[in-house]
This record gives structure tokens, sequence and C-alpha cells, in this order.
């Protein structure tokens, strides 16, 4: 499949590969066909250029995708016969998979887990414990009662015994489960699909066409994100995240749908961050969908940064819960009013 990149006009003139992997995590307990139980399944996407180069695509990167054209499909036959895509590209994005999301996955699930299942098990303890004691004791004093004559009409202690062993076994069979729970195991990673992706700036470039402007010379949306701008604002927002005593990582070669990940040392939780930087004076900012999806998925955690830059001097803004609804169906990104989404937001510090 071909597709075209729109988001990134005029900005890659390379065509890259994105395979999509699925990857499954099951524990030691079966279902009712006798197979393990799947307990996380997550979809993949991989970007794969020429040089050899294999990254995390991110959790939505087809947002930005779209078919070719009619007029585009003569372009074909070039696109899809350069020599690198003949080679094995599954398997070495297998062997990504394998080293690099595989055990991420993997550590996430099993962190999650172990908190509920350790949650779990005190809890199974606690109550079943509390009911064999209850059902031992109350089948020594029926025994002692009996002994001397007294008799229960609707219980004795053989019945009270009874159900205290079977709360035993009870207890050892879900403590067993608990058990298998625990012990996950990841499945090998498998290939279901790929794209051939070609960014329109390439595709611009082979059918000659010179009429198509930059868009990012659009004095009102773009012409303040330059990369000084950019490089000042990641900056800036690495900083406040170090004063408040986060760990923030760059990510935004990963495309991830937000460019910071900033880990809680108290907790290991992760705030993930979109920067946004803009010069004194713009008055608008340009979100896209994969963006914007991203905050709705992870609602407590996702902070939108928007950072004023004049000159040197930048002001930086955290707006939590920016986007209220997803953007329409054919919607790639979404043109924002800086003032308004300025007044929802606070300074960090």
């Amino acid at each position: 499949v071909l597709v075209t990149h729109v988001a990134t006009l005029f900005v890659f003139q390379r065509f890259y590969v994105a395979p999509l992997l699925e990857h499954t995590i099951q524990d030691a307990r079966t279902d009712a066909t006798g197979q393990r139980r799947v307990v996380s399944r997550q979809l993949h996407f991989l970007e794969m250029n020429e040089q050899g180069t294999i990254s995390n695509a991110g959790y939505a990167p087809f947002l930005d995708y779209r078919p070719l054209h009619k007029e585009e499909e003569a372009l074909r036959p070039q696109l899809s016969s350069a020599p690198w895509l003949t080679s094995d590209l599954a398997a070495q994005a297998r062997r990504y998979a394998i080293t690099q999301l595989v055990p991420h996955h993997l550590h996430e699930v099993t962190k999650r887990r172990e908190a509920q299942i350790s949650k779990t098990e005190a809890a199974v303890n606690e109550r079943l414990t509390k009911e064999i004691s209850y059902w031992d004791a109350r089948a020594a004093f029926l025994q002692e009662q009996e002994a001397a004559g007294k008799t229960n009409a609707r219980l004795n202690s053989h019945l009270a015994q009874q159900r205290a062993d079977e709360l035993q076994a009870r207890l050892t069979r879900r403590l067993a489960e608990l058990h298998e729970e625990r012990n996950l195991s990841p499945l090998p990673p498998v290939i279901v699909g790929g794209l051939l992706v070609v960014p329109q700036g390439l595709l611009n470039a082979l059918r000659g066409d010179t009429d198509n402007a930059d868009i990012s010379n659009t004095p009102a949306l773009f012409a303040h994100d330059t990369r000084r701008v950019e490089l000042l604002a990641m900056q800036a927002v690495m900083h406040v995240e170090q004063r408040l005593g986060y760990e923030p990582r760059d990510v935004s070669a990963e495309k991830c749908g937000y460019d910071i990940e900033s880990r809680v040392p108290a907790t290991g939780q992760l705030r993930f961050i979109e920067v946004k930087g803009r010069v004194q004076g713009a008055t608008h900012v340009i979100v896209t969908k994969n963006e914007i999806l991203t905050a709705l998925n992870k609602p407590d955690a996702f902070i939108l940064a928007l950072v004023e830059v004049d000159g040197q001097q930048t002001s930086t803004h955290y707006v939590m819960r920016p986007f209220q609804s997803e953007p329409d169906f054919a919607a790639t990104s979404v043109v924002y009013d800086l003032a308004r989404l300025l007044h929802k937001g606070a300074s960090p510090l």
C-alpha cells in the first residue's frame, strides 16, 4: 500500500516503510479452549528508511497519511522499485520489536499487573482467612456441645468443619490462580501489515510541481515556527520539569503524539508533554490530530506546554485537558486561538 504523508509538506524528501506489528502478552492461566489467556495486546507502528534506521512511529501515525490521488498513481512503479525495498524488511522490523518494543511492553504490563494482583491477593487472604478461622472455631464449639449431649438440629460440627475445609481449598485454588496470573510471557511479534509512506514534498518534486507553495510561509499560522523557537521551547520545558523535581526525556523524534516524557520519581508515573513554541505576538497554534487524540486518550497525564519566545526569553504555560473533542474524521490538524489556550493555562512554577 502506498500513502503520502500530508503533515510533513516540504520537510522530508525521502520515503520510508511503515510496518505494522501486533504484540501479545499472555499469563499462565488457560481459557475454556485450553489456550493461554491473553492479558495485553498492542499494535505498534514503525518507520524504516533507506539507511536501515528503524524507529517507533508513535500511537497513530496513520492519521497524517492519505492514499495516493489518481493523478499520483503513475509514480507508483518508480516509488516501489527502489532496491532497498527488496531486502527482508519484515525480519528487520521483528528484530527491532524483540529488542526494543517487547521488553518495554512486558515491563509495563508486569508492573501494572503486579500491583493489581498483590492488592487482590491481600484482599483474598484477609477475607477467606477470617471465614476459615470462623468456621474452624464454630466446628470446635459444636464438637464440644455435641460431646456434652447438646446437638444443633440445623448445623453440626461435621458441616462446620466441611465449610472450613472448602474455604481452605478455595483459598489455595485462588492463590494458585493469582500465581499463574503473575507468570507472564511475551509471544513473538507478528507483522500484520505495512505501508510505503511518501512525503508530499517528494511527490511534488517527482511531478515537477513548483507551483505548490510551501504552506510554512503563511504568515499568520507558520511564520514563527522556526527551528530556533522550537529548540528554545523544548529547553524551557525540560528546565521547568527538572525544577519541579521530575525526570524529563525528549521523545520528539519518536512521534508519540507528545514531545517530552517526564517521570515522577516518587511514583514512577509519566507526564506526557506536547511543546508548542511561538514567538511573542503569534496568534495561532496548530495541533495535529494525532496529538489531540493522544491528549484525549491520556486526559490525566497529558499537558500542552505553550512557550512564548521573545528573543532568548521564554514564558511557559501548562494547559491541562486542553482539548474537549476529537477532530473531524477528515482533519489532519486543527488551528487553535493561542490567546484562548493561554487563558486556560497557568505557569507551572
